[in-house]
């Protein structure tokens, strides 16, 4: 029976939920009145009104929370209000470990500022944001270092690079 009990425990694991936008607090307080254990970081920021100044809370990652369970109860996670769906790769539901988990926690406790960053990888494709060449989408081609990339742009059956600051690039579903 003890190593029935032991497997039960050791088969939970985080996995990560994307929301509707703006719904975190809301899916997460639903899971917590099923009895998920639910782990939504967030950001306490001052915002300033015409009239006032207010202390708020904002996901760290928007529409993103992270949900301690045996991934079989996927099905009803799923179902949750304001679940868009649970973030698979492939097949597979994306697991995240403790130790992340505990790093993100240190970080935001610790009253460090971090910020959620796009995470690019060499074939994404992305579309650039602000600056000169906004609106012209294209494909990472190589990544220099934290803050530059390689971008090819497709014009006229001829291939441009240039290098661009990450700050500048959203990543985009799929080029068109």
């Amino acid at each position: 029976m003890k190593n029935i009990l032991k497997y039960k425990v050791n088969s939970t694991k985080w996995i990560v939920v994307y929301t509707k936008p703006k719904h975190e607090k809301v899916v997460r307080d639903e899971l917590l009145k099923n009895k998920f254990e639910v782990y939504l970081p967030l950001l306490r920021k001052r915002r300033k009104w015409s009239d006032r100044k207010k202390w708020v809370e904002f996901p760290l990652f928007r529409s993103y929370l992270f949900i301690k369970t045996d991934p079989k109860h996927s099905i009803q996670i799923s179902k949750t209000n304001g679940v868009v769906r649970i973030v698979k790769f492939g097949e597979k539901i994306a697991l995240v470990s403790d130790k992340e988990l505990d790093a993100i926690n240190k970080m935001v406790e610790g009253g460090f500022e971090p910020r959620a960053e796009n995470y690019f990888l060499k074939g994404n494709p992305v579309i650039v944001e602000h600056g000169p060449l906004k609106g012209l989408v294209g494909e990472v081609l190589s990544i220099e270092n934290q803050n530059r990339l390689v971008m090819r742009i497709d014009a006229i059956q001829q291939c441009l690079s240039v290098k661009i600051d990450q700050g500048y690039l959203k990543l985009i579903d799929n080029i068109k």
